[in-house]
This record gives C-alpha cells, sequence and structure tokens, in this order.
C-alpha cells in the first residue's frame, strides 16, 4: 500500500499545495513536547480531501470521466470532488444532507457539482448515491472507502515526514479512516517506530470501540459538532488498514474540540473546523502522552462564520 501513496504523490505533484508546518511555544508547553502542525486546512479545497479525490477521479479513464461521477459527502470530500471534477472537466454529482455547513454547501455548488439534497432522517446518503449511479452511469467515488481515496489522503503524511524526517508520534483525525488509515501506512512505511494515534469526537466513536473490540461497531447520526466525523463506520477497507497499523484511538468531548478550535484561533490565527482541531484537542485535554516530537494533521478548515462565531463566544 506505501508504493500506492508513492505513486499518489506523483500524481498530486503540482496539484496540491504543500501545505506548511506550523509550530506554537505554548502548545508545546501544554504537551510537554514539540508539537509540528501539518496545516490541510491550506490545501485546495480547504481539507486534505483534495489529495484523494484528485488521486481517485484521475485515473479514471476517459470513459468513465466522460459518463460523470458521483458521490456523497457533508462538505469536504463534496468540495474536493466538485473541484477535481472542474479541473479535470468532469460533471460531478454530489448527495449532501440539507444540514451541510453553508460554506461547504456553496464552494460545491460554486465548483459546478450538481448537489442532490436529502433528508438523513428519511434516507441514508449511501442508498440515494447507489441509485442514481445505478439509473445514470456514473462511477462512484465514495468519501473514504477506497484505495485511491486512501492513498491520496496518505501523501499528507508522506510529505510531512519527506520535510520533519522523523516523528515519535502522529495524531490524525477519524472519521471514515480515510486520512487515518493512509496516513498510518505512510508513517509505519517511512518510518516504522513513529506511534499512530487516531482522535475521533466522543459522540462519533465508533472507529474506537471497534479498535478496542476488533469488531466494527456502528453509530447513528451523531450530533457531533465536528460534521467531518459523522460517518456511522470504518469502511471495509479502512478498518482492516486501521487495526494493522494504527497503534492507539483516542476521544476527545464537545467542550474539548471547542477549546482548541478556540486556543487555534486566537494563539495561532488559524482557521480550523471541528474534525481538524481533534489532535489539538487530545493534547491540550491531556489524552497523549509523548516523550518525543508529536506531529499533528490539522485536517481542514471549512466551518461556517456562524460556527465559529458561536465557538469563539461560548467560552
Amino acid at each position: 500500500m506505501l508504493e500506492k501513496v508513492k505513486e499518489a504523490a506523483g500524481r498530486l505533484d503540482g496539484q496540491a499545495n504543500v501545505t506548511p508546518i506550523l509550530t506554537s511555544r505554548t502548545l508545546d508547553s501544554i504537551a510537554g513536547n514539540r508539537v509540528y502542525l501539518k496545516c490541510e486546512s491550506f490545501q485546495r479545497a480547504g481539507s486534505f480531501k483534495f489529495r484523494g479525490a484528485f488521486n481517485a477521479i484521475s485515473r479514471l479513464g476517459a470513459e468513465k470521466q466522460n459518463r460523470g461521477v458521483i458521490t456523497f459527502s457533508s462538505g469536504n470530500h463534496a468540495q474536493a470532488v466538485a473541484l477535481v471534477g472542474k479541473l479535470l472537466h468532469v460533471q460531478t454529482h454530489i448527495v449532501m444532507p440539507k444540514n451541510a455547513p453553508f460554506v461547504k454547501r456553496e464552494a460545491t455548488r460554486v465548483y459546478g457539482a450538481n448537489i442532490v439534497f436529502y433528508d438523513q432522517d428519511n434516507a441514508t446518503r449511501e442508498g440515494i448515491a447507489e441509485e442514481l449511479r445505478d439509473q445514470n452511469g456514473y462511477t462512484l467515488v465514495p468519501p473514504f472507502d477506497h484505495e485511491d481515496i486512501i492513498a491520496g489522503q496518505g501523501t499528507a503524511t508522506l510529505e510531512f515526514f519527506n520535510e520533519m524526517k522523523a516523528l515519535d508520534m502522529l495524531l490524525v483525525p477519524c472519521g471514515g479512516g480515510g486520512l487515518l488509515s493512509g496516513s498510518a501506512v505512510a508513517a509505519k512505511g517511512v518510518h516504522r517506530f513513529c506511534k499512530v494515534i487516531g482522535v475521533e469526537p466522543e459522540l462519533a466513536n465508533d472507529a474506537t470501540l471497534s479498535f478496542k473490540t476488533g469488531t466494527l461497531h456502528t453509530v447513528s447520526n451523531p450530533q457531533t459538532i465536528a460534521d467531518g466525523t459523522r460517518t456511522p463506520s470504518l469502511g471495509k477497507l479502512t478498518f482492516p488498514l486501521v487495526m494493522k497499523y494504527v497503534d492507539d484511538m483516542v476521544t476527545v468531548s464537545e467542550d474539548e474540540i471547542k477549546e482548541a478550535v478556540r486556543f487555534l484561533f486566537s494563539r495561532m490565527k488559524l482557521v480550523v473546523e471541528p474534525s481538524g482541531a481533534l489532535g489539538v484537542a487530545a493534547i491540550m485535554a491531556g489524552k497523549i502522552a509523548s516523550k518525543g516530537r508529536i506531529g499533528v494533521i490539522i485536517s481542514g478548515g471549512n466551518i461556517d462564520g456562524s460556527t465559529l462565531h458561536d465557538i469563539l463566544g461560548g467560552r
């Protein structure tokens, strides 16, 4: 799988942004170690999702590209697929929940995607997408459970290590596990002693339960502020990869997530969405014990102004 990550890095060369690695003395003091933030909030379309979407769609043959692609997403993958479609002249169709953050819905629309909204209480996004795929001949590009998506997401960590050379620990947000599994494959492939920790909200702890028990768990429509982690479970591909390459999973509360968003905004001048702040939340809440250098994937920065306002004013 590491070779697929490296191949994806070649495809993304000149297409994806090489995102910055930032530090904070205050965060170092809280952690008791040096902390390095890989800021995928500065990636194209505002999150790491561009990497996987470009890798997957660029590999489709001309016939499939001409028929168009479809996906389902609460926002970041939707934006990424829509932008890649625009860049590669591929028509994109996105199944999104009605309550997806406005900033993510609007960006997806501006990039030219056809958005199909659905009610989470009455239908599943997977079911709608599969029905439309079968009716119209679209190619499904899922948010996480796809080999090319996983490989693309792993390029962020490969890029991280290309600059840092070595890290003792890597903290990665976890929703469906595409970023976590790809990051873990890359980290273990280039520095096998790096400890990889997945972080998810307490309200959406399916991956943690799955990891701790060795049995795939699901959650139904978790009401976490970290909307990028509201997937019901790990996937058929990501679950075994997480079990094989990830060292541990931790969870953080809603208040801890909000505090991390506030810290990143006020102390580091970074706009980070709640899902993207999970690793920092784990550090600030004392959930991480490490004696070495800690890397953190800041997965995205797509947050509504109203949500950010509520978090900043909610101390």
